[in-house]
């Protein structure tokens, strides 16, 4: 038997979802692994001059070094998150709102697995943080790019009516109505209705017809 094109739709979300999501997931242990390899706590290095600039340090909190010494409660709403996502993943069509989850899916993998395997112990591991931009007022990493992403891949599909199964809100076309609708092969064009007006037979005459005065005349 072959799938429905909800299923298909749906089976190829999920691959683009975990596509994104394993390779922000790659990426983000990937740089965390080179930074704790070759630099040590607090160093800096010039990669774009003042606007981009490579600084490791340990945070005990969220993204963005947002409530630092409340580790533990960031893990636990991460994996509830984490459990969410994964549940939710399935009822999605579209492959927007499958590119959002898979970059949520992968930030939050990313920064849950530093709080759960380094130090100071498991669930209260501190998160790799390296890359500072001048105009921000605190350093991030590759997961926290792909969360706030997310976030503003939501808002964007949020505000153009996106909904999870591709379509847009307000802008569906009505179904035409068949009783309304006229059959083309039964329209004709004017020049040959004219022609089969002509063509038509002629009602046989009073003199012609069964039982007319001849008939009667000829009876008597």
């Amino acid at each position: 038997m072959e799938p429905s094109p909800r299923a298909k739709v749906s089976v190829r979300a999920l691959i683009v979802l975990a596509i994104v999501a394993l390779c922000v997931y790659a990426l983000d242990q990937t740089s965390k692994f080179l930074v704790v390899q070759n630099l040590t706590p607090d160093q800096e290095i010039q990669v774009l001059g003042q606007l981009l600039r490579f600084r490791f340090v340990e945070n005990p909190g969220a993204a963005f070094s947002i409530g630092s010494g409340s580790t533990w409660i960031f893990s636990i709403i991460g994996t509830a998150v984490l459990i969410f996502v994964i549940w939710y993943a399935p009822r999605i069509r579209s492959l927007a709102w499958a590119v959002l989850f898979g970059l949520l899916l992968g930030g939050l993998l990313g920064n849950l697995t530093d709080r759960l395997v380094r130090a100071p112990g498991f669930g209260l591991g501190h998160v790799v943080d390296f890359l500072e931009i001048p105009f921000l007022p605190a350093i991030f990493n590759v997961a926290d790019v792909g969360i706030v992403s997310s976030m503003g891949l939501f808002l964007i599909l949020t505000i153009r009516g996106v909904a999870l199964d591709g379509t847009r809100h307000g802008h569906s076309k009505p179904e035409p109505d068949a009783a309304l609708e006229l059959d083309p092969a039964l329209e004709l064009d004017p020049a040959e209705a004219q022609d089969g007006e002509a063509q038509a037979p002629h009602a046989p005459t009073g003199d012609a017809a069964p039982g007319g005065p001849e008939s009667r005349s000829d009876a008597a």
